[in-house]
């Protein structure tokens, strides 16, 4: 039997250094060791990345060539694009145990053995050396970048306390306390948001990533490290912040552009799996696949507006937390009725922008709209480019009166009625508001025609009213505990309109 097939539990049987030697055991590096295990899966097709999504044709490619070609890496993109994800699922492909010398710090090989302990170990002992096995799991170390990192944290200085503890010159290279690097050997060393890091301390990653040696103070040791690098970076780093030094650049052998979702769909596979909905929630609160459009399609209307700024991105932190916003809102408002369950409203999805606030990078004309307001334009934008997946296009009915579909709804607001859908109101009262309008319940059997709950029904009559507003055939105004649809004509006249309130706006300013 090969070393290589020997199961976990044998393995750890192994105590000594003779017993590895009689096993068959033979060294191997890291990034030949990743480059290994990554034949095999794709060999036997399984999935290299699990749960990652829209990468498939794109940065996955990318990054097993990266392996392939033993290379350090470099992911580069905005925020928000699964960056340290991906570096963490590495670890996936490192062998499950390796062997170290027992009590090293530095994960010494047995059979490689690099710091003087492990040296004085194996001098002493000989094959009687004691063998330890480290789980993949803790060869996976992650540093972010900070101004504050120095070479000592990442590299290692001499410890005043240990040569005095130890009574040792400060000559004798025992003194010296190694940082994360080092003790990283074996591993895989994550540096995220690399152009963070002040340009002095990039310096000192020079030997390392070309020579893989380092160099403490003034003593004369070489280690060879053995570590496969990863480091994350924003292209806005480059010009803001801080940037990558170019002989540090032209070390890093890959750099692989990410991106975000292409369609809605890669979205909402991402946010589905991300977004942490407890299954009180899900027992409390049904949803409808609406609602994940309208949150995706959040994030592509920012992306494309003139008030968000480009260069920063729109991350996908800003779907998850906007959809779970989206059932908690829902959620409030069945424990504040004493019902047991609810549907998701249209306005549950409005409810979110404090979810969105947050997220998304404002240019000078966002910060004159507001963020508030800035948000509430995105929702709506969504609204209405989602609208037109399940409804007519009203503007192609505004000089055809007699076929228009929306006839009896807008007439109905036309005759001075208005609606108001409050946030906390219960089912029944959602029901009754939405049952007043003539014609609302004819459009979605219409154009929705599919079996559906009453409640499913009700929540079609609701985004069809919000399309309508959309596409400014009537009016929808913001109320302190919800919203208010009439007539457009009368909504102009009396001032209305879905803005900001004056205390919204104090509050902008405030922030």
């Amino acid at each position: 039997m090969l070393y290589t097939d020997i199961p976990a539990e044998q393995l750890h049987k192994i105590k000594t250094l003779g017993q590895l030697k009689a096993a068959g055991y033979e060294p191997r590096s890291v990034k030949e060791e990743l480059r290994a295990n990554l034949i095999q899966k794709l060999s036997s097709g399984e999935e290299v990345f699990p749960g990652i999504f829209g990468y498939e044709e794109t940065v996955i490619p990318d990054l097993q060539r990266a392996i392939l070609s033993r290379h350090h890496i470099n992911l580069l993109g905005l925020r928000g694009q699964a960056k340290t994800r991906i570096a963490r699922l590495l670890v996936q492909l490192l062998d499950e145990y390796v062997p170290v010398v027992a009590g090293s710090e530095l994960n010494d090989d047995p059979l490689q053995p690099l710091s003087r302990y492990a040296l004085d170990q194996i001098a002493h002992h000989g094959d009687d050396t004691p063998v330890s096995w480290l789980h993949r799991d803790e060869r996976y170390t992650e540093k972010l970048a900070t101004p504050d990192v120095s070479v000592a944290d990442l590299i290692g200085d001499a410890d005043p306390i240990k040569a005095a503890t130890l009574k040792l010159p400060y000559s004798d290279e025992r003194v010296i306390h190694f940082g994360l690097i080092p003790r990283a050997h074996r591993g895989i060393f994550v540096i995220n948001e690399l152009p963070d890091l002040q340009a002095r301390i990039q310096v000192s990653l020079f030997n390392i990533l070309q020579e893989g040696d380092i160099q403490i103070r003034g003593f004369k040791i070489r280690l060879p490290l053995d570590i496969q690098f990863v480091f994350t970076a924003n292209p806005e780093d480059y010009t803001n912040r801080g940037s990558i030094v170019t002989p540090l650049k032209d070390r890093i052998d890959s750099q692989i552009i990410t991106h975000y979702p292409k369609n809605i769909e890669v979205g909402k596979r991402i946010t589905k799996q991300e977004a942490r909905i407890a299954p009180v929630q899900k027992d409390r609160v049904k949803g409808h696949e609406l609602i994940h459009d309208l949150v995706e399609q959040i994030a592509f209307e920012a992306r494309e507006s003139e008030y968000v700024d480009a260069k920063s991105g729109v991350s996908a932190r800003l779907t998850i937390s906007a959809y779970e916003s989206v059932v908690s809102a829902a959620e409030r408002r069945v424990l504040l009725n004493g019902e047991t369950q609810t549907h998701v409203r249209v306005a549950d999805f409005l409810a979110a922008v404090p979810a969105v606030t947050g997220k998304v990078e404002l240019v000078y004309e966002g910060e004159q709209e507001g963020a508030g307001g800035v948000a509430y334009r995105l929702m709506g934008k969504a609204i209405r480019t989602q609208f037109l997946h399940y409804f007519p296009d009203p503007d192609k009915f505004k000089k055809q009166k007699e076929k228009d579909p929306y006839k009896k709804v807008t007439a109905w607001f036309s005759d001075g009625h208005t609606l108001d859908l409050l946030n906390d109101a219960s089912d029944a009262e959602y029901k009754r508001e939405l049952n007043q309008v003539p014609g609302l319940s004819e459009v979605v059997n219409k154009f929705q025609a599919t079996p559906q709950s009453e409640a499913e029904h009700l929540f079609w009559m609701e985004f069809c009213l919000h399309g309508l507003a959309e596409y400014s055939l009537i009016s929808r105004n913001r109320l302190t505990a919800g919203l208010q649809f009439k007539d457009l004509l009368s909504s102009m006249f009396s001032g209305g309109g879905f803005t900001l309130t004056e205390d919204d706006e104090d509050d902008n300013d405030r922030f």
